[in-house]
């Protein structure tokens, strides 16, 4: 299946899609791919509001937003997740659960891959419309939207043997 068709597939049951791809085994490479999929579709969501304020506030130029956001994005998230799904397993082993660190990985970084058209609709309305309940409202779904693939995801994760 192809990768949107995945996305699109994991709003209709997260639980389905997160299956079939640990059924294919460990794949570092594909978690990896994801991630940086992820963290490009991210920048792209922040840069409508980025060119706002920088119309908004001419002292910082729009390309050095661009620049620190697509670093922040690009470089920096990956690691980030990296620690923060370390952090989970080690939550995970104290409480006993059967669930490996590939897993918990590559759970975190789908919920964020197959949340990012939320993030999407969220920087186009940050974008136009500035900081509001409009922004406000979305950034809670996107929030809804990532726990529910991440919380579907560890649990079908737990339930297999990888």
């Amino acid at each position: 299946m192809a990768l949107t068709q995945d996305i699109v597939a994991t709003y209709r049951g997260p639980r389905r899609i997160m299956r079939r791809f640990l059924s294919q085994g460990r794949n570092e490479v594909r978690g990896l791919l994801f991630l940086l999929i992820a963290g490009l579709l991210m920048f792209i969501a922040a840069s409508p509001y980025q060119a706002r304020e920088a119309q908004l506030d001419p002292d910082v130029p729009l390309v050095a937003r661009l620049y620190w956001t697509a670093f922040l994005t690009i470089f920096i998230l990956p690691i980030f997740v990296y620690l923060f799904a370390a952090a989970v397993w080690v939550l995970a082993r104290v409480a006993n659960r059967v669930i490996s660190g590939f897993q918990i990985r590559f759970t975190l970084i789908w919920a964020l891959l197959a949340s990012t058209p939320v993030l999407l609709l969220l920087g186009l309305t940050a974008g136009f419309a500035g900081p509001g309940p409009a922004v406000q409202i979305l950034s809670l779904l996107w929030l809804i939207v990532f726990t529910w693939f991440w919380v579907s995801g560890l649990t079908v994760a737990e339930d297999t043997d990888t």
